[in-house]
């Protein structure tokens, strides 16, 4: 009778992932390892660490539970070899196995190692399919062959017709797909926001904490308080919570920003997602249940399941469509260096500052402090992708790559050169002071475009059109912006660039 090692990797935590269908409990081998190559190939938030640890460690409860056998080793054990090949090394030297059984990883390169496997261990390796995805990355090539350009809308339909989603027949809910116009009312400090769900430690994640705070002392962000649950149970608490109290509001305010409160209408799910305590139907069948019972409304329903079923699938599938070309995209050439402030919050752009604060204290921040400040300002300031894509990998607990760098490179910093968006989410400092109360206790006067005293995101934004004139202007999207900037004097675009280079020699050092 043969007998496999099932590797199950630290994002997918799901009692119905495929590397443990068909598992013989007799003989089969579960196998789990905190390794320190993936702990510190990116200096990850001390928040991240401790929320995956703490759930692999969880899971592998769970599953002995259920009867299966499993060896896990810890980072601090005396005999851990440091590395996913090297460990499954050590276990097949003290295990007589006939194959590895794994399912497809989330990053390009953990799968060219499990790739090399089967030469290494002389040994079959079987990767199966993520079934949790509800697209893969073969599904989304096939869709993409044959397009000069992708668009996450046409995807997002075809998926809400195949699995039959906010459909009335073969038309959307509402007579409309989209409800994006919707969503963008900027919300008033006074309003009554529910807490986001938390969960108490138990001794699992405390003696997991107490590892991350000795072993990861130089790592970023603050790693207590953490209230993050780290089970499925937990998991699916965080999920009714966000139906019952914060979904029917999510869509309004969805792309509001508010000073010194990171959490607002938004699920907070996402980390649990991208490590396999919840899956993506189950969040879409309860938010569409909401909407179908009367209990939220359709513009927040929609565009809940849209950041699923839409966003998160299409990225992935570009990620594994382009990879690993895309990595090294760069499609402005940017060349500037992250500023310190990234890591410090030290900045006198309170928007920055806020946003900067709010990942550092939860490992956290919402979709538009991530794109429309945090990359906004990265985008026009033309720091590196690279740069820029490292810091995003290593401050949020819902990062992995596939997500990560297709949502930086492509959406964020138009590295792509438009392969995945449609246009470069650039905006001037009046965005921000639409949709927060950020520019109230700033510094700078968002209503000044020019000089010392001018939000730093108007003048950049002119001048990130104007270098970029000769790659953007033919983008049927920004024509008026052009039109724009061509009716402005010479002193006025000689103001801008002199403000743009000295903010820029400046932003090392004092900004």
């Amino acid at each position: 009778m043969t007998a496999s090692l099932r590797l199950i990797l630290g994002d997918q935590l799901s009692h119905s992932i495929s590397s443990l269908s068909d598992c013989d409990k007799s003989n089969d081998i579960i196998f789990m390892a905190e390794v320190w190559e993936e702990a510190s190939y990116v200096k990850h938030h001390k928040k991240k660490i401790a929320f995956l640890f703490s759930a692999m460690r969880h899971f592998a409860i769970e599953l002995e539970q259920k009867g299966y056998k499993v060896i896990y080793t810890k980072l601090d054990d005396p005999d851990n070899a440091g590395s996913f090949t090297a460990e499954v090394a050590r276990m097949l030297k003290n295990n007589p196995l006939d194959k590895i059984v794994v399912t497809f990883p989330g990053e390009y390169r953990v799968l060219k190692a499990i790739e090399s496997w089967q030469a290494t261990f002389n040994l079959p390796v079987e990767i199966r399919e993520d079934s949790r995805f509800l697209s893969s990355p073969t599904k989304f090539a096939n869709w993409a062959r044959g397009r000069t350009q992708l668009r996450m809308e046409y995807f997002y339909r075809e998926l809400r017709q195949e699995f039959k989603i906010l459909m009335d027949g073969d038309k959307p809910a509402g007579g409309e797909w989209n409800y994006d116009a919707n969503n963008r009312k900027p919300i008033k400090s006074q309003m009554v926001i529910p807490v986001t769900y938390q969960s108490k430690s138990d001794a699992i994640t405390e003696e997991v904490l107490s590892l991350v705070e000795k072993r990861f002392a130089s790592h970023f962000g603050d790693l207590y308080p953490f209230h993050y649950g780290v089970t499925r149970i937990e998991a699916i608490a965080a999920l009714e919570l966000f139906i019952e109290e914060r979904l029917c509001l999510f869509g309004d305010y969805q792309d509001a920003m508010l000073e010194e409160n990171a959490w607002l209408f938004h699920s907070h799910l996402s980390l649990y997602l991208n490590c396999g305590l919840l899956l993506p139907m189950e969040c879409i069948k309860k938010a569409e249940e909401a909407y179908t019972s009367g209990k939220a409304p359709l513009n927040s329903v929609e565009g809940f399941i849209r950041q699923i079923m839409g966003w998160r699938e299409y990225v992935r599938g570009v990620y594994w469509l382009k990879m690993p070309d895309y990595a090294e995209r760069n499609f402005f050439l940017a060349k500037n260096k992250l500023p310190d402030f990234y890591w410090t919050t030290d900045t006198k752009m309170n928007c920055l500052r806020q946003c900067i604060t709010d990942t550092k204290n939860n490992a956290y921040a919402h979709h538009i402090q991530r794109l429309m400040v945090l990359g906004n300002f990265a985008l026009l300031a033309g720091i590196d992708p690279k740069d820029v894509n490292e810091w995003f990998l290593i401050v949020y607990a819902d990062a992995y790559e596939w997500v990560e760098l297709p949502n930086v490179s492509g959406m964020i910093l138009f590295a792509d050169g438009g392969y995945l968006a449609s246009k470069p989410y650039a905006a001037s400092g009046s965005y921000i002071n639409k949709m927060s109360n950020y520019c109230k206790n700033c510094s700078y006067d968002v209503k000044q475009k020019n000089g010392s005293d001018a939000c730093p995101f108007n003048y950049l934004y002119w001048h990130f059109l104007a270098r970029n004139r000769d790659k953007l202007a033919t983008n049927p999207r920004l024509g008026m912006i052009y039109r724009t900037y061509d009716q402005m004097d010479a002193d006025k675009k000689a103001q801008i660039e002199e403000d743009n280079l000295k903010f820029i020699a400046n932003m090392y050092v004092n900004s």
